[in-house]
Order: structure tokens, then sequence, then C-alpha cells
């Protein structure tokens, strides 16, 4: 009797124990996870409120300065006459050429590299090469643009080759996004066209980029955010940011706001009024960024739910 109850208190002991590691496990976690969370809000919060500074800054410092005489008037060096007309113009025509580009080029890579190219090294030195090219300095594609458009094809500093060098510089972007969109498409869905007697191409056209549209349309959204407010590569191309006509085609001279940003804010050491038209000028950057943005995420959300 007396060894029952000597097992018996064993046991409860152990039970006990275990019950304390348990409990000293669960405090840890949780304390951990408290951690991480506040951690993470922190992380947040600080972005947001970086954000809310730079808009408040930048909002100030444009009030008198950002009116319909500086959204029509061409460049000039009176501050108060000054205005940005051609600069606007001018980055709409890149974007019409960087996006058109980026999409046919990007999407066709992925689709290429997900649905017809055999796995081997090749294809892994071309996929590792395409996702390293996503981190290369802004800089190099325009090192690159400088040799290829403005010297060995002769485009100088035009919109072709402002634009054909963005669209380089972003395309690394699209061919990921769009390849992980692929590849997030559902393989049944490919059985089932092909069990239906559709060719791989139909397959490709009819089911999966229908299904992966969304995902590649938020690619591009950021590929074209980004391509909008580079300044390095116009740099190194020769994009002028001088008395311009306003482009009319693209093999017209342009400058773009990105660059009237960028000159604006280094002759604010000489004169204090082109620090406000730098700052008007983000505002209408900013503005143009959200509606090309919107449009996007109502284009995507609407093959969202009907795919």
């Amino acid at each position: 009797m007396n060894d029952i109850n000597s097992i018996n208190m064993v046991e409860e002991k152990k039970q006990y124990i275990n019950q304390d590691v348990v409990k000293r496990k669960m405090s840890k976690r949780l304390l951990l996870n408290n951690i991480v969370k506040y951690l993470f809000l922190f992380a947040a919060s600080f972005a947001v409120a970086v954000l809310a500074i730079l808009l408040y800054r930048v909002s100030v410092d444009s009030i008198g300065w950002l009116n319909l005489n500086f959204l029509t008037n061409r460049l000039s060096t009176n501050p108060d006459r000054a205005g940005i007309i051609g600069a606007v113009v001018g980055t709409v025509w890149l974007m019409i050429i960087v996006g058109p580009v980026t999409m046919i080029i990007g999407i066709g890579t992925a689709i290429y590299l997900e649905e017809y190219a055999k796995r081997g090294r090749l294809h892994s030195f071309i996929q590792t090469n395409i996702t390293n090219l996503a981190g290369v300095p802004s800089i190099v594609f325009g090192l690159l643009g400088l040799t290829i458009f403005v010297r060995v094809f002769g485009f100088g500093s035009s919109i072709i080759a402002g634009g054909l060098t963005m669209s380089l510089l972003v395309l690394p972007i699209v061919v990921v996004s769009a390849q992980e969109a692929i590849r997030s498409v559902p393989y049944f869905l490919r059985e089932a066209s092909y069990g239906m007697g559709a060719t791989k191409w139909q397959t490709i056209k009819n089911v999966v980029l229908p299904s992966a549209l969304p995902s590649i349309l938020t690619g591009l959204i950021l590929a074209l955010s980004r391509a909008i407010g580079e300044t390095a590569p116009l740099v190194v191309i020769g994009i002028p940011a001088l008395l311009i006509p306003i482009p009319g085609s693209i093999f017209d001279n342009f400058t773009a706001l990105p660059m009237q940003i960028y000159y604006w804010t280094i002759d604010s050491v000489l004169v204090d009024e082109y620090a406000n038209l730098a700052a008007a000028t983000i505002v209408v950057l900013l503005i143009i960024l959200f509606v090309m943005n919107s449009i996007a995420i109502i284009i995507r959300n609407k093959f969202q739910n009907r795919y």
C-alpha cells in the first residue's frame, strides 16, 4: 500500500513539474509574441509618421504655388512665372512607352520561363540573373541606356530613349511578379482545359492568364510607380530640365517631373522660391501616381471579381 502511495506521489510530482514547464514555455512564447507585435507596430507607426511628415512639409511648402498657372505655364527662369506643363506632358509620354513595352516583354518572358522553357542549368541561370537584376542600382541601367539607346541607336535624349531605359529598369520586377502569379494558378485548371481538348496556348490564353492577371497587374503597378519617380537613369542619359518645347512625339527631346524636381531642389540653394516650386511639383507627381494606381487597381479588382 505504501508503495502504491509512493508511486502516486511521484506521478503527481511529475505532472506538477510538467505543468510548471508548460506554463513557463507558454509565458516565454506570449512574451516573445508581444515583443514582436509591438516591434512591428513601431515599425509601421514609424513609416506612417515619416510619410505624414513628408506629405505635410510638401503640402505646406506648395501652398500659394500650386495653381492653374503653375500647371499650364512653361518652364521659366522667373519662379513666379514658371510652370510644369512640359514636364507633365513628358512624363505622360514616358509612361506611354514604359507601360506597353514592360507589359509585353515582361509578361511574355514570364510565360516562356514558366510554361515553355525546360528546367535545367540554362533556365536556372536565366532565372537567377533576372532576380538579381531587380536589385541592381538604377544608375547602372542609365549607363546601359546611354550606351545602347543614346549612342548605338542614336535616339539622343528623346522620349523613346528614356522610355526604353526605364523599361529595362522595371522589367525584372514585372517578370518576377508575373512568374509568381502564373505559378499560383492551380494546376487542375490546366488539366481541365487540356481535358476539354484545348492546346497549350489556348490554355495559357483562356485559363492561366485570366486567373493570374490580378497579381500581374499588381506587379505592373509597382513597376510603373518606380519608373515614374526615378531620376538617376534620366540624368545619366542626359535628359535636360531647360526651356524646351513641349514634346509632340516619341522622338522629341523632353523633360520629366522627377528631373524638374531634382534640378529645382539643387537650384533652391541659390533661389529660395525654387524649393516651393519643387514641393508643388512633388504634389503633382503624387497626384499623377495616385490616379495611375487607382485606375490599375480598379482594372485589377474587376478581373479579380470576374475570375
